[in-house]
């Protein structure tokens, strides 16, 4: 007798946009054809999800995974198992490898790399500089393209493009929603002498709130001249916080578990692990932090993940890189805020699988329903355990947040029908794929 279905996940509490409940979810294809209740006997696989919650597949929109060109930092596939360990079905990653990716061939390079190479499904950005603006039009729609990031600070070369101008240019030009690291590169300038060396207490005081909000207020005056739509990375400050709420007309806005979890008290005890651009803050900026998040003036979390090798980062300051692991400690480090009631479950799946599917207009990803991937990221919400160095599959193999015991964590990640990992083991076969966009080109 044939099956009907490929998989059931069985009895699991399902959180979608119906809100939560106890429900079997039927796959066939890798695709969600159904949800109720299916008996056993209909699928080739049941998968049992008993006091378990099933979430849409985490998106982490922000990583690094240093291909090619610095692999021996990361790679694809181990940045890849990283995210899978971590819950994460589906990557957005950085233009900034070597060489660039910004171009048609070097975008087409990582996608052939990652196809079926890495664990999770993937898009990659497209980085927007002076030289590719004519051709970003076409760029930002080809397969594997997220869309335009630009850096207006904290980056250096052909990248960096830190003027009114250059940045109009880009702007002009973009159809999607473009993504920038929005640090004013002339204030940074100006103020390196506050950097003092050997102390990475210096570093938020070098790169101060000042210079975010002055290039966050450029950033959004340059959109509204352009017609476009920006999506501000890691936003740190209390500042940007109050100026943004009258400006979610252009702007959508990420924020990292990092800057909601860590203060400028790190620096102290764990020195330059804690280095990032922007910087990890005063505690008054992350308090601002949690209160937009809770107004819904923030969309969406990214980790960040910049990996770097531990004798890389343990070197004095400022020659420290600036950087730190997290896609595989996203689930874990919100699920515990979920479970302090510092937010909802529903609030985290908005803002880990709906969300970025909304501002990014992903095809079949950010929802359990039916005619969409079945992409799912299960979870234990009563689970205790504690983070280590040990558990990290980055090549890095280190976390700040070694030694922190959380709840909530994460027990099954499931790309397109397919167990990828569960129980902290990888069960499948590398079967990572492009992301599809609703407004990218047609494959052939």
């Amino acid at each position: 007798m044939s099956q009907t279905y490929d998989v059931i996940l069985k009895g699991g509490t399902v959180v979608n946009q119906d809100g939560e409940g106890i429900r079997d979810v039927a796959i066939r294809g890798g695709r969600i054809v159904g949800l109720g209740q299916f008996d056993s006997s209909e699928a080739g696989e049941t998968i049992d999800c008993t006091g378990l919650h099933v979430l849409p597949g985490v998106i982490d929109s922000q990583v690094h995974f240093r291909e090619p060109g610095l692999d021996h930092k990361e790679d694809l596939e181990s940045g890849s198992r990283a995210a899978a360990m971590g819950g994460v079905t589906a990557v957005f990653e950085m233009p900034n490898t070597n060489p660039l990716t910004t171009t048609a061939e070097t975008l087409a390079d990582k996608v052939k790399r990652g196809h079926h190479r890495m664990h999770c499904d993937f898009a990659f950005w497209v980085g927007g500089t002076r030289d590719n603006v004519k051709d970003i039009p076409e760029l930002e729609r080809l397969p594997g393209a997220a869309g335009i990031k630009v850096f207006m600070g904290s980056s250096t070369g052909d990248l960096l493009v830190e003027d009114d101008a250059g940045v109009k240019a880009i702007l002009s030009t973009t159809r999607r929603r473009a993504a920038f690291h929005s640090e004013d590169e002339f204030r940074l300038r100006e103020r390196k002498g506050e950097q003092i060396a050997n102390d990475p207490r210096s570093h938020p005081v070098w790169r101060d709130e000042i210079a975010a909000l002055q290039c966050t207020e450029r950033l959004v005056r340059i959109a509204r001249e352009a017609g476009a739509k920006i999506h501000i990375l890691h936003l740190s400050t209390a500042e940007e916080v109050d100026f943004l709420i009258d400006h979610k007309d252009v702007a959508s806005i990420e924020v990292t578990p990092h800057h909601l979890t860590l203060t400028d008290e790190a620096y102290t005890r764990l020195g330059t692990l804690v280095q990032m651009n922007p910087p990890v803050r005063a505690p008054r900026h992350k308090d601002r932090l949690w209160w937009g998040l809770e107004q819904g003036i923030l969309d969406i979390f990214g980790s960040d993940h910049a990996p770097h090798l531990l004798e890389e980062k343990q070197k004095p300051y400022p020659a420290s890189p600036s950087g730190m692991t997290g896609v595989q400690t996203l689930v874990p480090i919100m699920l515990d805020h979920v479970n302090a009631g510092r937010l909802s479950l529903a609030r985290f799946v908005d803002m880990t699988s709906a969300g970025p599917a909304r501002l990014f207009q992903t095809a079949r990803k950010g929802r359990i329903a039916v005619g969409y991937d079945a992409d799912f990221t299960v979870v234990d919400m009563k689970k205790r355990q504690t983070i280590t160095n040990d558990w990290i599959a980055s090549k890095c193999g280190w976390t700040p947040y070694d030694g922190k015991e959380v709840t909530g964590w994460p027990v099954g990640t499931i790309v397109r029908g397919q167990r990828v990992m569960w129980d902290a083991e990888l069960t499948t076969p590398s079967r990572g794929e492009a992301v599809l966009f609703q407004d990218g080109l047609p494959r052939n």
